[in-house]
């Protein structure tokens, strides 16, 4: 029997779809992603030997060694092995660490890159395999080393201080956001302003005036008094149209989605979180099921680039032209913006062809949406421009000069296809030197409003101005600073689905001892230039020892001065004393949520639960008569009676509905959900039960173990 040769990816849906391109020649296996990490021991727990250039030293968890021994099996079986993990940095980074932990010898081209999971490109791409780029791995390498002494350190250092659970190089800056822009809005000083409108009716038309200048300089009014003076002077008099100005202006599309802008827009227009668009997405990557064959229907979806293929480029204004005629194909030229690494095409759809309604009953309702979002956006960008007949008008009331501005549409262009929400205002045919009389002139009160808290896409398109991260860590990061509970979303008063980011106290005073302690290096132009320097590592032009140098010895100075000078917050007292030695009693915050211990601690061991949150009366025990009271257990609040050990009554959990933990399952790709055993237990499963039985951190039947591990660092 002939070896075959092995492609090794990182998904299971995605090697399913890739082994039904390639026939029987070959074999495509998923590592489920890394199958290694950095260590937890050594000095400092790092992993990391800091004065040995930095060396790293990785360890295959409990739960990728299954993995890692199945894929050795293979590899030693097979003909050829061929790397074709994800097309970015961890993608790379994933490779290397396949390459040396299975024997494939990295001097050989085997590393395989694709932007779109399609027969044509898959094909290509094996056709021109390459050597691992070292670069790249190095830049992936050096984030990783950044990110776990910072966050270490930082971690360490703000739990014994504070009791704040992280920090992180980019965590870190992007709460200081939020924080800052909660400061400017409770600093925020509302001031009072007056606008002037003139309401006119001319040839069956009504159109309205703004008032703009006053004795030719910006007309600024701040009281009643003022806007009382400029009606009086203005109301039933004559005014003389000074200028009139017609043009014809286009209108450009948008360009087609990067990262950034797809989760803004999925979470404006379909109310998507930044993490739910991209497990979405993912699905729409790897390929579905569209009757004929599994495909993937999107290029990759983390990316800074708005460059398009031109073969696609091309098939889409040939689409165009037959779809719409030749007047609506326009011509396209993409942009490379500041911070972009311009490594894959943009967000678009692999096959024009595939129209949203075409493909609709392959899909499910999200993604179906996320898909017409993607395509609607892509062809509109190789659309024609939308063509307006602009018309611009002057009228002079005395000193006083008033603009009315009007556009009526002449040629629609890619609106046909993505529509937007402006209105067409339109104003009459009027010449200079031509008087009218107001129907009315009004004045209208205002007061400036402070800035809008940050939603979840407003902080996204922050983060990618300022350079902080990059497309593939948006969600990660808007994920972290809420499980750390340092700031919440809320709604918001704009609209009944926009929620925005109110930082918390913890996340305030965080926030506040890093600004104190850490400003030279938590800070959005310290790490929009850290960024720039991992781009010039992954382009060669930096070498990581210099990045990581120049780093670390500035840091531990203010790890060692924060040591010292920041103060330790103590913890709150509840005024009683305590039982077994007189000491206070005070609260403070485990691995499970707040306690009561004695300040004694640790030649005084009594503690006891908190018996309640709020104030809230959780009721009397039904079997002696005690209070019920809530407890913490390893898996988290019960309410129990207050009389135990001598009374076990415990109040039975409710089932509560499956939450989303943000993962996929790697035997299904469906959504690995949070649920509540019938007795009490919390654990995290296949949302697909009971066609798909996969349990994480469990012996139960149809389970596969896998190690989930909290990190400090990002």
């Amino acid at each position: 029997m002939s070896k075959k040769n092995l492609v090794i990816v990182e998904s299971p849906s995605k090697a399913n779809t890739i082994e039904k391109y390639l026939g029987d020649q070959y074999e495509v296996v998923a590592s489920k992603g890394h199958i290694c990490d950095l260590a937890t021991t050594g000095k400092g727990g790092l992993g990391i030997e800091v004065d040995n250039d930095f060396k790293t030293r990785y360890v295959i968890p409990a739960g990728k060694k299954q993995t890692v021994k199945q894929l050795k099996s293979k590899v030693d079986k097979a003909d050829k092995v061929l790397l074709a993990t994800d097309p970015d940095r961890e993608g790379e980074a994933i490779a290397y660490h396949l390459a040396t932990n299975l024997d494939i010898d990295l001097d050989e081209n085997n590393r395989v890159v694709f932007n779109e999971v399609t027969k044509q490109a898959v094909v290509k791409a094996i056709d021109n395999a390459r050597k691992v780029d070292m670069d790249l791995v190095d830049s992936q390498e050096t984030r990783r080393i950044l990110d776990r002494i910072i966050g270490f350190k930082l971690s360490t250092l703000l739990n014994s201080k504070i009791k704040s659970k992280s920090a992180g190089r980019v965590q870190s800056v992007a709460l200081k956001l939020i924080v800052d822009r909660e400061d400017e809005i409770n600093a925020f000083v509302s001031e009072e302003y007056w606008s002037i409108v003139a309401d006119f009716n001319y040839d069956e038309t009504n159109f309205t005036a703004d008032l703009v200048k006053i004795d030719g300089k910006k007309a600024e009014i701040s009281n009643k008094e003022e806007a009382d003076i400029i009606v009086n002077a203005c109301e039933k008099q004559p005014f003389t149209v000074s200028e009139v100005k017609e043009e014809v202006k286009n209108k450009k599309s948008r360009p087609p989605y990067i990262t950034s802008t797809l989760q803004q827009d999925a979470s404006v227009k379909l109310n998507f979180s930044s993490r739910k668009t991209m497990m979405v997405a993912q699905k729409l990557y790897e390929g579905i099921n569209i009757g004929t064959a599994a495909t993937g229907l999107i290029t990759y979806m983390r990316t800074d680039s708005n460059r398009l293929s031109q073969v696609f480029v091309d098939d889409a204004k040939d689409y165009i032209k037959q779809q719409y005629g030749e007047k609506y194909v326009g011509k396209y030229r993409s942009k490379a913006g500041k911070n972009v690494q311009d490594a894959h095409e943009a967000i678009r759809p692999t096959n024009i062809n595939n129209t949203p309604n075409a493909i609709k009953q392959y899909l499910s309702n999200d993604e179906y949406k996320l898909y017409k979002l993607i395509y609607e956006r892509t062809l509109a960008a190789l659309m024609a421009d939308a063509l307006y007949n602009n018309k611009s008008i002057k009228l002079e009331c005395g000193k006083y000069e008033y603009s009315a501005n009007g556009r009526t549409l002449i040629f629609d262009g890619y609106l046909k296809v993505y529509p937007d929400n402006g209105s067409d205002a339109i104003v009459p045919t009027l010449t200079e030197n031509q008087t009218i009389i107001p129907e009315k002139v009004e004045g209208k009160q205002h007061f400036t409003e402070p800035p809008l808290r940050y939603s979840e896409a407003r902080l996204i398109k922050a983060m990618e101005e300022n350079g902080i991260g990059r497309p593939s860590t948006y969600a990660t990061i808007v994920d972290t600073i809420l499980k750390r509970d340092y700031a919440k979303l809320e709604k918001s008063s704009e609209t009944a689905r926009t929620r925005v980011f109110v930082p918390t106290q913890q996340g305030i005073l965080t926030t506040r001892k890093l600004d104190e302690f850490f400003s030279s290096v938590i800070n959005v132009k310290y790490t929009a230039n850290m960024e720039s320097q991992l781009d010039e590592i992954a382009d060669g032009k930096m070498d990581k020892l210099t990045s990581l140098n120049e780093f670390y010895n500035p840091f531990m100075e203010l790890i060692d001065n924060a040591k010292e000078h920041m103060e330790k917050i103590q913890p709150v007292k509840t005024g009683e004393s305590c039982p077994e030695c007189g000491g206070d009693l005070v609260i403070r915050k485990g691995k499970y949520g707040e306690f009561v211990a004695c300040s004694n601690y640790p030649s005084c061991k009594y503690h006891h639960d908190l018996e309640s949150e709020n104030g809230v009366d959780h009721g009397t025990c039904p079997e002696c008569g005690n209070k019920l009271v809530e407890k913490r257990g390893r898996f988290g609040k019960f309410i129990a009676c207050s009389n135990y050990p001598e009374c076990t009554y415990i109040v039975k959990n409710e089932k509560k509905p499956a939450k989303e933990t943000g993962e996929l399952c790697p035997e299904c790709n469906s959504p690995l959900v949070e649920r509540v055993s019938r007795f009490g237990t919390t654990f995290v499963g296949c949302s697909n039960y009971p066609k798909c039985r996969y349990i994480v951190n469990s012996k139960n039947k149809g389970a596969k173990p896998k190690k989930v591990s909290k990190k400090k660092d990002e």
